[in-house]
């Protein structure tokens, strides 16, 4: 990939994971990056093959973030620190939800998560110290991780904010313990 091929994925990529759909308008791209139109059609030729490579980004992302997850050892400080130097990538993870009625999309989105969330709930069982199975946190996990990308938008991505989500998502799963003496 040449500098030009890179600036356009960035920029991209960036616009995707801000605006959707709506920041893949070939002519705000050329704005955005200051470069003619006409390199972008020499480069890519077309949006789609253009969006082909910004899927590929993304799951190359996805594989660095899996690393890093499996390097973390709490979730606070070290894997909200991993999530706020992802920010593009989680919030381009958050558009592939939104518009995961495209299979492209949902495809790269299936392949994404499988990547990303194995540590991430070994790691949340870890912290959370619940005695559950690793199915049953698979399928507190899928509901906690619907809710975040609900809750998840450009402005509220910050460390603040995703403390008190993972606090709220602990104090919430720790009603999952099984009394002591049988009772509810």
């Amino acid at each position: 990939m040449n500098n030009r091929e890179e600036i356009w994925i960035k920029t991209g990529y960036e616009m995707f994971a801000i605006q959707g759909e709506k920041g893949l308008n070939i002519e705000q791209l050329a704005k955005e990056v200051g470069i003619s139109k006409s390199s972008f059609y020499h480069h890519f030729g077309d949006l789609e093959n253009f969006l082909e490579k910004l899927l590929q980004l993304h799951l190359q992302q996805s594989r660095v973030i899996a690393e890093k997850e499996k390097m973390a050892q709490s979730i606070n400080p070290e894997l909200i620190q991993i999530l706020l130097e992802h920010r593009n990538d989680i919030l381009f993870n958050r558009q592939l939800r939104i518009n995961a009625h495209h299979p492209n999309y949902n495809h790269t989105l299936l392949i994404s998560n499988q990547l990303i969330g194995k540590d991430f709930i070994l790691l949340w069982l870890k912290d959370t110290k619940l005695p559950l199975t690793l199915r049953q946190a698979e399928g507190i996990f899928d509901l906690a991780l619907e809710n975040f990308f609900l809750q998840l938008n450009p402005e509220n991505f910050t460390e603040k904010w995703l403390e008190a989500y993972f606090e709220n998502l602990k104090r919430i799963s720790s009603k999952f313990k099984a009394p002591l003496d049988g009772s509810d």
